[in-house]
């Protein structure tokens, strides 16, 4: 007969080892002290997670007929809401027992009404008919029966937002004929329904057809999904598809405001590629040389405006216009651009200074033979030195008003605005690059150019967009920002779509003349805003205090997306190839250049080796 051996019983320093493991295990988190919340309170009428407020809502009453998509303006909401759609299906047969009696019970008070000569009633007959035409449907199999339950949970800050959110989701709820109802009593069982785990405590179900099911499922994209135009991205309210023709508004203007970093190029470069396959002319005013590389990938112009380089444009150019009444105009219209663009040059004048430089202007294209007769328009324009030689020619303020202007005839600033235009605008894809302008010809660069392209819009009508990147330093000045302002009114009558970006936000705003482009330009993209300008751009675009709160926790890409009245939160996106062609992100770019060095098998600090031919040895090339 074989005796285990007796376990000795544990001393006390194994018992204290014990008690110190369990009070270990107590303080260990778990999942689920990381799912719940840090307290929860249950009244009659809301639930309270934490800090926040919560109340469901259930629907209790239907229309007799629903219309196909009822529930995306709930599901559009722009509140943080929970909808529950509970559908379970019944057995065809159990529903045809029981409309069997449903339409026996109503036929005999229908009969009943008649034997006593009271007056019909259509309400009684109305659901005869219903009752009898689903009937048909069921015996057939056309159609399927089912229970419907609608549970609403929205959330606030307090109980008197929690209060607004509730009236809007009924008032939304209303106007199609559906009623709702806050769950009293039973808060705890309605949040619980509404949580993604499948269950309804709540039970508060309709019957309903396969159509009338089917009507309920809120697969919308806010109607900014068209037949026509290119991808923008998704909508991140309902993963739709946001495919958009800008041309299909009242005007095909576009602003976009973010801060550095946000992907505001990024967006509107996307847009000018897949906009340039659709048959659309681009031309960009380029100021950090962000659009090169997709400009040579396409094929386009790239014009590099700085005091070292070739290209000029003059800006006495008077445009080739068709229509007759603006031929006998052009010439008093690009006057009064001149005396803009002097302005910026120059300094403000005086009003004598000003009458002089109008007398000086029409002088020095009467040198020229060029009058109000749009017959010697074809005439060679002057160039700036030849305004320089008349104002040192004339009396008066002449003399000070030509030396004020020397240096960009003579001086340091000589050569690129003072010499006949070499810019050629008939390529699909133009861009104008003033990077290298030093700070105070920038503004004058700027200026210059979209004269230029706008005379040349007004001359040939296409199909166009025109994107001006930081378009702020153009709005620190009144004759710039005018200028701008005067394109923006009157891009719809040449087809053309002028694109603003901008990420000085409060500058481009504070002003009468910022407010007033972006109030003619139908569409807006809200990218990420700092918080110091997120209030100025909710106050201009009237955004709600959930979109306002959203801009400043937007993730790179992703932002508001204004299409006329419509609007949703969209998510830029891009193909491997597209993306490939459009990032500025400097980590990219550097990757990119050091794999495309490694498979030339050179280094950074390596140039390539020269080809072996018979030819004379040229330079390498790295």
């Amino acid at each position: 007969m074989a005796f285990g051996k007796k376990q000795p019983a544990p001393n006390a320093q194994t018992q204290a080892q014990i008690q110190q493991d369990q009070l270990y295990k107590q303080g260990v988190t778990t999942l689920r002290d990381i799912i719940a919340p840090s307290s929860f309170e249950i009244q009659s009428n809301y639930v309270k997670i934490g800090r926040r407020y919560a109340r469901t809502y259930f629907v209790y009453a239907y229309p007799r007929t629903l219309f196909t998509g009822w529930l995306s303006s709930i599901i559009n909401l722009d509140e943080i809401i929970d909808v529950s759609l509970e559908i379970e299906p019944v057995e065809s047969q159990i529903v045809l027992n029981n409309l069997r009696k449903k339409v026996g019970q109503l036929e005999a008070s229908n009969t009943i009404n008649q034997e006593k000569g009271k007056v019909r009633d259509p309400q009684l007959e109305a659901a005869i008919n219903d009752a009898e035409e689903i009937r048909d449907k069921l015996q057939v199999g056309e159609d399927r029966f089912f229970r419907f339950g609608l549970y609403i949970t929205v959330y606030g800050a307090d109980e008197k937002e929690l209060e607004l959110v509730g009236k809007k989701v009924e008032s939304m709820l209303g106007t199609g004929l559906i009623y709702a109802k806050p769950a009293t009593i039973q808060m705890e069982q309605g949040f619980n329904s509404t949580l993604p785990m499948g269950t309804d405590l709540l039970q508060i179900r309709r019957n309903m057809d396969t159509g009338a099911i089917s009507t309920s499922f809120p697969f919308t994209t806010a109607n900014l999904s068209r037949d026509e135009g290119i991808l923008y991205g998704i909508n991140r309210q309902n993963n739709g598809l946001v495919l958009f023709d800008r041309f299909s508004l009242e005007n095909a203007n576009m602003v976009v405001f973010a801060k550095s970093g946000a992907g505001k190029s990024f967006a509107i470069k996307l847009e000018c590629l897949r906009s340039l396959m659709m048959g659309t002319d681009i031309i960009v005013i380029d100021p950090e040389n962000e659009y090169k590389t997709l400009c040579d990938a396409v094929g386009g112009s790239f014009m590099h405006l700085s005091l070292a380089s070739n290209t000029r444009i003059n800006p006495f150019d008077i445009p080739r216009t068709i229509d007759p009444e603006e031929a006998d105009n052009a010439l008093r219209a690009n006057i009064i651009m001149l005396h803009g663009l002097l302005r910026l040059m120059t300094g403000q004048m005086s009003p004598a200074e000003q009458a002089d430089m109008d007398l000086a202007l029409i002088n020095t294209y009467a040198e020229k033979g060029i009058t109000n007769d749009p017959l010697t328009h074809a005439a060679q324009p002057p160039i700036m030195g030849d305004l320089y030689n008349t104002l040192n020619s004339m009396g008066g303020n002449g003399p000070s008003l030509a030396a004020r202007l020397r240096r960009y005839t003579e001086g340091t600033f000589a050569g690129i605005f003072s010499e006949q235009s070499n810019v050629d605008l008939n390529s699909n894809f133009v861009v104008f690059n003033i990077r290298d302008l030093e700070n105070e010809l920038r503004p004058i660069g700027m200026y210059i150019a979209l004269n230029y392209i706008w005379n040349k819009v007004k001359t040939d009508k296409r199909k166009r967009m025109l994107v001006i990147d930081e378009a702020w330093q153009l709005m620190q000045y009144e004759d710039s920002a005018m200028f701008m302002f005067s394109i923006a009114k009157r891009a719809r009558k040449y087809y053309l779509g002028l694109t603003i970006i901008s990420q000085d936000v409060e500058d481009f705003l504070s002003t009468r003349l910022g407010r007033a482009v972006v109030n003619n330009s139908s569409l807006q993209l809200l990218l990420k805003q700092s918080p110091a300008a997120v209030n100025y751009v909710a106050e201009t675009f009237k955004l709600t205090q959930e979109e306002t709160k959203r801009l400043t926790q937007f993730p790179v890409g992703e932002g508001l997306f204004f299409a006329g009245l419509n609007h949703a939160v969209i998510k830029v996106i891009a193909s491997p190839a597209e993306e490939q062609l459009i990032t500025t992100n400097p980590k990219d770019i550097l990757d990119r250049q050091l794999q495309s060095q490694e498979i030339s098998g050179s280094t950074p600090d390596q140039p390539l080796p020269e080809p072996a031919t018979n030819s004379e040895p040229t330079a390498p090339t790295v």
